[in-house]
């Protein structure tokens, strides 16, 4: 072999090298960036590859929102609203589950994210909120099977607290001040 070809025959293998080191880099963020949302992804995905380039997307498309901070006055309503949703799910349960829900959905919309399709919801609020979002699928899953009358107190209990995980992380606070608690309703870190 001449001097030329082992010299290509190198720079032929450290771009492979390269190459590899940046595929699993990019697959290292991604991971960290979306936590089991990634496993998910690649779950329900045909390969990896084609779930790490909508995982990719995602980003791409969350780039492009306008997404703003809330003032305080405004967490504050939100925060308010959902101590009333809390305290009135002792009586009301299944309608206390249903107005988590719209809350969630109003307090997304208000932040800047599409409401329009479910499923745009999740994929645009994976991007900075995948910590909650099995946690929010759950609750919104409750909250449709409430609505044909198929959840039990206990499945809205879980939605309920699934619910206020993401409201506590959208407003950058727990909505709950200390010591408000509703009565049945304890905070817990599932």
């Amino acid at each position: 072999m001449t001097t030329i070809q082992t010299l290509l025959v190198l720079i032929v293998v450290l771009a492979v090298v390269a190459l590899g080191g940046w595929f699993l880099l990019r697959r290292r963020q991604l991971r960290q960036r979306f936590g089991p949302e990634y496993d998910r992804a690649v779950a329900e995905s045909d390969s990896k590859l084609a779930a790490e380039r909508e995982l990719r997307e995602r980003v791409s498309r969350h780039a492009e929102l306008t997404l703003k901070e809330l003032d305080a006055d405004t967490r504050d309503r939100y925060a308010d609203d959902w101590q009333e949703i809390q305290a009135r799910f002792v009586e009301e349960p299944a309608a206390s589950v249903k107005d988590a829900d719209e809350l969630v959905t109003r307090l997304i919309q208000e932040i800047g994210y599409p409401v329009g399709s479910y499923d745009d919801q999740l994929a645009h609020l994976s991007v900075e909120h995948s910590r909650t979002l099995s946690a929010y699928r759950e609750a919104h899953e409750i909250s449709a099977r409430s609505e044909r009358g198929e959840a039990a107190t206990e499945d809205l209990r879980n939605a309920i607290i699934d619910y206020r995980q993401l409201v506590a992380e959208l407003l950058g606070q727990d909505p709950v001040t200390t010591g408000h608690h509703a009565e049945g309703v304890t905070h817990d870190a599932r």
